[in-house]
């Protein structure tokens, strides 16, 4: 029987591995080629994977895991007919969901129905315990199936959003999601609250057993905290599992820290000048190109400058090589609610402040709405990562690897600073640049945070591309 495999691609030089998040097609379902039958996950965004070919889709991979590039993720029979497309989607058997000893016991499970005694004939037979997961309607995707055993509700609690009102993993955690704020009022009344814990986030602990078979499945793709306005029921806690871009997030940071040798020096910035530009200008800039002034694309453009002063700074160690970039591709780092990310600003050297502020107005618009590909977020040689916009006022950022430094912005401070041997009152930013000290000497590392510092109280030399 022809088969095409559908595999997991290439996705980049730095990723090895993808959580396939869900499917967009039920098991069984007839695909059209070129058709979106899955969602890959990384740590910095998610893609669609097309269907290769029209057919019949056979599952191989569940929703949730995550598997290598290369991993084989389901098959499509080609020799299959659109007519499969109008029938429900077929659960996998029971036996296909169990391991071989649990298979052959659940076959060896059906008896005939027995009659408790003293219940008439209309009572109907007692069907014995169900196994786990307990079957549910056909409507149900067969994650959604296994997580509505686990969290105890019906298919009819729930409103399916698939094709055919299908019921998906989705449509099941936001349902557990309405739930949530009753079962744990209910929960915290007859639950005595929990020995050892720190009692920072409410809610009771669940028995061990509960907590852990229910704990894999029923973690979104992001987690949110407890609302603020919670209150904490004695010494309780709330355990979640940490979702998978959270994970990777964890891990590329502490391989940063434990792979590179990473320092910080410091300097500070008057802003006045730029504020002053933004000010009178920023009305006109903004009704001419659509988009505001901000002071992103003024940091941008220093990096440049000084980047092209130092271009040790712009490289990277590759084994016993040094790669030096002749391009200037930047990353700006934006917070989203799945985690941080870093889009990147291609050939930012050749572009206007305009253009600047377009590129970071619109990648940061796609990363919020989840609309980012990876394609974004690869190839940056230099990062730039703002901390004033929550307040920070010093920082020392951690390096994006492979790159071998990265800028932080802090809070813009009115602060008492001597100008021509006069106190004066100026708005300041301190400026922190972590950079990897194996390939970056500090004399080199020091003078280009001056070089941006320099660039930034005098914007002119940006303007008129002055040295």
């Amino acid at each position: 029987m022809p088969q095409i495999e559908l595999v997991v691609p290439a996705l980049g030089e730095s990723i090895s591995e993808v959580t396939l998040n869900r499917w967009l097609k039920p098991d069984g379902a007839w695909v059209r080629a070129d058709e979106p039958v899955a969602e890959l996950g990384t740590d910095k965004a998610t893609q669609e994977l097309p269907a290769p070919a029209a057919g019949k889709l056979s599952w191989r991979v569940r929703e949730g895991e995550t598997v290598r590039i290369g991993t084989v993720l389901a098959v499509i029979d080609t020799e299959a007919t659109a007519s499969a497309e109008s029938r429900p989607a077929d659960i996998p058997p029971l036996a296909e969901t169990l391991p071989p000893d649990r298979s052959a016991q659940a076959e060896k499970s059906t008896v005939p129905p027995v009659t408790a005694p003293g219940i008439g004939p209309s009572s109907g037979p007692v069907p014995p315990p169900p196994l786990s997961p307990s079957p549910v309607t056909p409507r149900s995707s067969p994650a959604a199936a296994r997580l509505l055993a686990e969290a105890q509700l019906s298919a009819a609690e729930v409103t399916g959003t698939g094709p055919g009102g299908r019921i998906t993993k989705g449509d099941v955690l936001a349902a557990m999601a309405q739930r949530t704020p009753a079962a744990t009022s209910a929960g915290a009344s007859t639950l005595p609250p929990s020995p050892g814990g720190d009692g920072s986030t409410p809610g009771p602990l669940a028995p061990p057993s509960a907590s852990a078979s229910l704990a894999p499945s029923l973690s979104p793709p992001s987690v949110s905290a407890p609302s603020a306005g919670a209150t904490p029921t004695g010494r309780s806690v709330t355990r979640e599992p940490m979702s998978h871009i959270r994970r990777r997030i964890a891990e590329r940071l502490l391989e940063s820290q434990q792979t590179t040798a990473t320092l910080t020096t410091f300097n500070e910035a008057d802003m006045s000048t730029i504020i002053e530009l933004r000010q009178r200008y920023n009305e006109r800039f903004e009704k001419r190109h659509g988009v505001k002034l901000g002071f992103m694309s003024f940091f941008v453009k220093a990096v440049v400058e000084a980047l092209k002063a130092f271009p040790i700074i712009n490289a990277r160690i590759d084994g016993q090589h040094i790669v030096y970039h002749h391009y200037y591709d930047i990353g700006v780092a934006v917070s989203t609610d799945r985690g941080l990310i870093v889009p990147v600003i291609r050939d930012a050297d050749r572009l206007s402040f305009a253009q600047i502020e377009s590129a970071i107005a619109e990648l940061a618009r796609k990363a919020r709405e989840g609309r980012i590909t990876l394609q974004d977020l690869e190839g940056g040689t230099f990062t730039i990562t703002n901390g004033g916009v929550f307040g920070s006022l010093l920082s020392t950022p951690i390096l994006n690897p492979p790159q071998s430094a990265i800028l932080g912005m802090h809070a813009i401070q009115k602060r008492a600073v001597v100008v021509q041997d006069q106190i004066a009152i100026r708005p300041m930013m301190y400026l922190a640049l972590s950079y990897d000290h194996r390939l970056i000497d500090g004399r080199e590392a020091v003078q280009f945070l001056v070089r941006v510092k320099e660039c930034i109280e005098n914007p002119a030399v940006l303007m008129l591309d002055l040295p």
